[in-house]
């Protein structure tokens, strides 16, 4: 039972359906109040159906894939057969159901618009996520739950872009964290990813470089929401982790044999996903404390 449920956590993301969720419910908390759990909760689900829906349907078509950088998700996948996709098709379809029932247009389109682009990074022909698109089709795992939560909510002031730019942003650079540990199976089936494409040293710079300009941008929207000292006290905390699990890594980093290079890319991508969590949950607490 408790192996069943572990495997379909894999097979839906779920790491990720929680980032999201809490993205919405932050996003909830900022342009509603803090009052507003039922709300938050309703729009937390939709995004969570509807991106570990869109997960699910990658990991059908992935699966082949999986068996070198993601053995237990593969073979779960592999276990489910023919029910995979429409398991994965249901989710979908249960978060467009959700979403109908605000009675909002504009929320619905957001949920089609991320189903859309979940779609075109999964699904053959168009499979863009072995493509330089990637990181862009990823932005919007972060950009288009904060269009939802805007599309419910009403609100049209600029500080809601730069929400949506910065939690673009964070989803787009974990996919690159992503891709460096998915270096060796997505170069042998022929991916064109930023890493592949540039290389693995400077696709490491570049990905840490990203992560960097995030800090500035997620001051930024404490400033323009302001969130209360708690949320500047976890990012700094946050960035000073990073920091110095890369500088303890500098020799590997510094250094031309690429085994090893990967080997830390997978390490350190499992870092930023915890990062990336624990900075969502930061959003959202904050969110919650400076709307009260």
């Amino acid at each position: 039972m408790l192996r069943g449920l572990r495997g379909f956590a894999n097979f839906i993301s779920a790491e990720r359906g929680v980032m999201v969720f809490a993205i919405a419910v932050g996003a909830a908390f900022l342009m509603l109040d803090s009052g507003a759990w039922n709300q938050a909760s309703y729009l937390g689900v939709i995004v969570f159906l509807g991106w570990s829906g869109v997960d699910a349907l990658n990991n059908v078509f992935d699966k082949e894939l999986d068996v070198v950088s993601h053995p237990s998700r593969a073979e779960f996948t592999r276990r489910l057969g023919g029910l995979g996709l429409p398991v994965a098709l249901g989710l979908c379809a249960l978060s467009s159901l959700l979403g109908a029932l605000s009675l909002s247009i504009y929320v619905v389109f957001w949920v089609v618009v991320g189903i859309f682009f979940g779609v075109l990074y999964s699904a053959p022909p168009f499979r863009l996520r072995q493509t330089l698109l990637k990181p862009v089709v990823n932005f919007t795992v972060g950009a288009v739950p904060v269009f939802i939560v805007a599309a419910f909510a009403g609100a049209t002031y600029p500080s809601v872009l730069v929400l949506v730019a910065v939690i673009g942003t964070t989803t787009a650079v974990n996919s690159l964290w992503e891709d460096l540990a998915d270096y060796v199976p997505d170069l042998k089936s022929g991916a064109r990813t930023v890493h592949i494409v540039l290389g693995p040293h400077k696709g490491m710079l570049l990905t840490i470089v990203l992560g960097y300009a995030l800090i500035p941008l997620m001051l930024l929207v404490g400033v323009m929401f302001n969130l209360p000292m708690v949320f500047y006290v976890i990012l700094l905390a946050l960035a000073a982790f990073v920091s110095l699990r890369l500088w303890l890594s500098r020799k590997i980093l510094g250094s031309q044999d690429i085994n090893r290079l990967l080997e830390l890319g997978k390490v350190l991508s499992k870092d930023f996903v915890i990062v990336a969590i624990v900075q969502t949950l930061n959003l959202m607490l904050s969110g919650y404390l400076s709307a009260r």
